[in-house]
């Protein structure tokens, strides 16, 4: 009875859970085979679904490609600034909101703005904030003409000057979600332990280094992660900036080349696409695996 009573249990699991199998079967898991062996059919065509070889060749042609090697340089690099600087500034805000007691709630929503704003919108007056043009300088560079500097073009100007923007930009949109998560997190915190701490004088560097850092590590960890998927798939931060001809502009990224390569000025070659696509699936999987890893081995600490 009670064999039969289990194994009734079990098939009723199964049933809840399965139209969440079907749909990440037929919209997650299946795609993800398909673009597989797309990337593997050479000179693939989507109208006559034929294809002249199977080989390497479509790996080889993305990885020699100047624009999908500049799109990587350019992920890289919005991944390696903002990840690590968007995660530090919501700690210190978060850490700050959670010592106020007047006005938290206020300061809360205030911060979270960004995040329910468009992200075109937001992308529109950042431009216009940093875009010089024939009748105005923009605002930034009013300022650094200001304090005496001259005027730059942010916009379609210099490399350093885009992708100074586009990290400003990125760490602007991403941060109001990273402080909701450690706000939450910082409650979330026994304050006996706090008392504990303060009835033995420890100061305050050192409560919040072996009290709550170590309390709230498992959120920062995964901030890190989920930050690390987010910047390699940027593009719609990128469009708002600098328009859809991200090639000529230098700013293109991996998720951006992908796009063009399927729709773009240079599209209808799918083949290509599905090999960036993978390429960028193997990037993501790899850093997300070394940051499990290490935050594995951190929690075992």
């Amino acid at each position: 009875m009670n064999m039969a009573k289990g194994r009734f249990d079990n098939l009723k699991g199964w049933l809840y859970l399965l139209p969440a199998i079907l749909f990440l079967g037929a919209f997650l898991v299946y795609p993800l085979i398909d673009v597989f062996i797309y990337s593997f059919e050479e000179g693939y065509n989507f109208t006559s679904q034929t294809y002249y070889g199977v080989g390497l060749y479509n790996y080889s042609y993305v990885l020699h490609d100047p624009y999908f090697l500049q799109a990587v340089k350019n992920t890289f690099i919005l991944v390696i600034i903002t990840v690590p600087l968007s995660t530090g500034l919501a700690l210190l805000i978060s850490v700050a909101l959670h010592s106020i007691t007047r006005f938290r709630n206020l300061l809360q929503t205030i911060y979270f703005l960004p995040y329910v704003t468009n992200t075109l919108a937001v992308g529109l007056v950042f431009m216009i904030l940093f875009k010089k043009t024939a009748y105005s300088d923009g605002m930034i560079n009013l300022l650094i003409n200001f304090f005496g500097g001259s005027s730059i073009d942010f916009i379609d100007g210099p490399y350093w000057a885009k992708m100074l923007v586009l990290c400003i930009y990125t760490i602007w949109v991403v941060m109001p979600f990273k402080i909701l998560i450690l706000t939450g997190a910082l409650a979330s915190v026994n304050e006996d332990y706090y008392k504990a701490a303060r009835v033995d004088g420890t100061s305050k560097f050192r409560i919040f280094r072996k009290i709550t850092l170590p309390m709230i590590s498992p959120m920062i960890f995964y901030l890190v992660i989920t930050g690390f998927i987010g910047a390699f798939k940027a593009y719609s931060d990128v469009v708002a900036l600098f328009g859809t001809d991200l090639n000529a502009a230098e700013m293109n990224t991996i998720v951006g080349y992908v796009y063009d390569m399927l729709y773009g000025d240079s599209g209808g070659y799918p083949s290509y696409a599905s090999a960036a696509a993978i390429i960028l699936f193997v990037i993501i999987l790899t850093i997300t695996c070394i940051n499990l890893l290490v935050s594995g081995r951190r929690a075992q600490r």
